[in-house]
Order: C-alpha cells, then structure tokens, then sequence
C-alpha cells in the first residue's frame, strides 16, 4: 500500500515537472553574443523553466557534430541562457540548433556563426563591417504615455540585417525602462523580455554578433546616475540579457568592456553606474570614475590597433551643451582624455556615441596632426529630435553629416595592415543611405 502511495506520488510529481516544460515556449533568440576564434556565445531566452542546448557543426562537415553544456532556465535571471560553444577552430563558419527541452527549433532564417581569423603573422586582415546606433524604443500601449506613440519603424532591424553585418554593437537606451519598471526586477526583466521578442529583431539577433552598453533609459529613469539606487539589480539584468565578454574592470562592476574583432579593438565604456550627478555643486565631477578612466587611458595608450573605436553613451567631441554632453557637464574629465591621447599621440581614436536622437559626426586634429573623431548614432525607433539641424550648434561637426530620423550607421573595415580604411554609411529605417564617409588609417 505504502509502496503504491509512493509510486502514485512520483508519478504525480513527474507528470506535473513534464507538463511545465512541455508548455515552456521560446521567447526569444537565439542572439549571438561575443566571438572569438575558440569560443562563441549563444543566447536565448524561454518562457519558464526548460534547458537549453546547442548543437553545432563546421557548416562543411556536418558530421562533427559538438554540444554545449545544458543550460537551465530560471525565473531570476527572466529564464535567459548564455549557452558557450567552445570545441571551436578559428576562420570557420558553423551551423547550429537552438534545443529547448529535447526540441530541435525551427527558424524561418538562417543559424549560423563564425570564428574570428587567425590571420596573424599570416595575411593581412580580413575586412569585416560593424552595425551600430541607440535608442530602440518598442511600444507596449498600457505602459506608454498616453498620445501618440513614441516608438515606430521597426523595420530598421530588418534593414540593418539586410547589410549583414559581422558586428553589432547596441550604444545604450537598448530598452526603455517606464515608470513601472526601473525600481523592481521584475519591471526591469519584463520590460527587456518584451522588447526582445520583438518579431523584427529575430533574425538580426541571430545573424550578427552582438555587444552592447547601456545609457540612462536601461540603467533606470531618464538622466539617473551612479546614485540610483536599483542599480545592482539593473547591472544584473543587463547581464542576463547581453552576451558581452566581461562586465567591470578592475575588480569593478558596471558594464564596461573590451574586446578585439580581427585588427581593430573596441572599449565599450559605463557612463552610468559612476557617474555623479549632474546638478551638484558640491559633488566630483565625472562619468567615468577614477578606475575606469584610468583604465581606459592605460588601455588607449596599450592599443596598437589600426583604429580605437570607444563605445560610450553620450557625446565626447560635440562643443553643444545641451542635454547630456560632455561638454556640458564634465569638461574638466572630457579635456583630460583628450589631453592624454595628444600627449601620448595615440592615433585614429574614434568615440562611438548615442543618447541623441539624431546623427552626427564630429572631428579634430589636435596638437600632434592626430584626427579625433566622434560618430553619434541615433536613434533606432525612438522620437528623433528633429530640430537639430536647427538648434544644435557644433563648432567640431563635419558639414552634411546630420541626420535628424530613425537610423543606423554601418562602419566597414578593410584594406592592407598598415594601411586599413573605416567607411561609414548612415542609413535611414529603410536602409536607405544617407551620408557616407571614409576615413583612412594614415589620414594626413
């Protein structure tokens, strides 16, 4: 009788746990995360608890056939994955299946990724291209201001896929955390789970690698700083939903980053978790902090890479003060990166930035005959700031590259070692292009 009891017991439990992973349903992904040439980041996103797999392949042998490690989804983390491929040769292009509780998923587009070169000591390196822009604002009416609605032309993410780019590289306002979101984890994880899924965003996020920092919108309300107080809770959702390589440097939190694509080397920056506040007189001025400038200065300094592309939410060079600028509110902390790549002749520094709602980009030579550049890039599908053209003066802009719509900037990298090129093409959300520039490694 008891052993019966028992049987029945467990035959209850287990069809209960079976019942709930049978009903646990891909939300989102699979979204490449970092590359490199023995090791890529796959990451996907379920409706409840379930375990996640990859299965992958050289997309010439497929019968080598390697898995990932399973992965179990949890309601903490917003039932994410980071799922790492890793039996992995460098220069490869491999197929691969997203596996959800024993189920192969199908996808209407292509799953496949590639391995960074080892093109050192062995041939020049190979060209590659590198999306970029910020401020991807997805309506969800119940939680929207009333009116009309703040976000629109979502095809942009169908545009940008159109390129194919190797790279993408997200400058912050990813998400757009509402007032019902930004002081609670469950807002922040509801909030990135609904922009995430957005149908649009699918084959984008499968197709490039993607690499991300965040501004004030997804770190808490608009303009916080390193005062906010959910941000350890907002730091652990970035985590959970990007597939960056690391988050924090020297031993500190944030989102901050490094990471190589062939030549060219990318520091992404946090210009919220330290930053102090803006309307402060008594306060230090900065929004980098102590550590992380000096690490970025070190870093800049350590660079031989053709081109120093820094990711950094909001703009550096532009001479404006308004809004969030440097310029604005820490001159003293701009003036001093500044400085120190004159001083140390660090060359072809280019800020990748955002937060604006329109594009521009911004140049100088310093003291030394080196050119220091500034692409803003924004916005994706928030409201663009059309009176920029108008009411934004910049003494450093660089005549005809303003663009006050929804867009994105595609930057291509090529040419021999020594002597690469950066081409940089602003698109409209049709993939129209709008400007163009080129900017050659020697630039004289």
């Amino acid at each position: 009788m008891v052993r019966n009891f028992l049987f029945l017991l467990l035959l209850m439990f287990t069809s209960a746990a079976w019942a709930q992973k049978a009903g646990t349903q891909l939300v989102s992904g699979p979204m490449l995360g970092y590359a490199d040439m023995k090791e890529v980041l796959i990451w996907a996103q379920a409706s409840g608890p379930g375990v996640f797999t990859v299965n992958y392949w050289p997309q010439d042998k497929p019968e080598q056939r390697y898995s990932t490690d399973p992965v179990r989804t949890e309601k903490i983390n917003g039932y994410t994955a980071h799922l790492i491929a890793d039996q992995l040769e460098p220069g490869l292009t491999y197929a691969y299946e997203l596996v959800l509780d024993g189920k192969v998923l199908q996808f209407a587009y292509p799953t496949v990724f590639k391995t960074q070169a080892l093109w050192q000591y062995r041939t020049d390196p190979p060209a590659f291209s590198v999306a970029t822009g910020s401020c991807a604002y997805i309506n969800e009416t119940e939680y929207d201001r009333p009116g009309k609605p703040y976000g629109s032309d979502y095809q942009i993410f169908t545009s940008i896929a159109n390129q194919k780019p190797d790279v993408m590289l997200w400058l912050g306002d990813n998400v757009y955390y509402r007032e019902p979101d930004w002081a609670t984890r469950t807002g922040m994880l509801h909030r990135y789970t609904h922009d995430r899924a957005l149908p649009e965003l699918q084959p984008l996020l499968a197709q490039a690698n993607h690499y991300a920092i965040w501004d004030d919108h997804d770190f808490g309300p608009n303009d916080c700083d390193g005062t906010w107080v959910h941000k350890e809770t907002s730091w652990d959702v970035f985590k959970a939903f990007w597939g960056n390589p690391t988050y924090g440097v020297n031993g500190n939190k944030g989102c901050t980053t490094w990471f190589q694509y062939n030549d060219m080397e990318f520091f992404l920056l946090d210009n919220r978790y330290f930053r102090t506040p803006n309307y402060c007189d008594e306060c230090p001025r900065t929004a980098l902090g102590k550590e992380q400038l000096a690490w970025l200065k070190g870093a800049l300094a350590n660079s031989r890479a053709p081109f120093k592309l820094v990711a950094i939410g909001g703009q550096v060079l532009t001479t404006s003060e308004n809004s969030e600028t440097y310029a604005h509110f820490f001159k003293a902390e701009r003036d001093s990166i500044l400085a120190f790549i004159e001083k140390e002749d660090i060359k072809n520094v280019v800020f990748l930035t955002g937060d604006r709602h329109f594009t521009e980009l911004s140049a100088y030579k310093n003291g030394k005959g080196n050119w220091v550049y500034d692409l803003t890039t924004s916005p994706f599908t928030s409201g663009p700031y059309t009176d920029a053209l108008t009411k934004e003066v910049n003494a450093l802009r660089i005549s005809e590259t303003i663009a006050a719509q929804h867009n994105f900037a595609m930057l291509r990298f090529s040419g021999p070692r020594l002597n690469r090129q950066m081409d940089i093409t602003v698109y409209d959300a049709n993939g129209q292009q709008i400007w163009a520039k080129t900017i050659l490694q020697n630039q004289p």
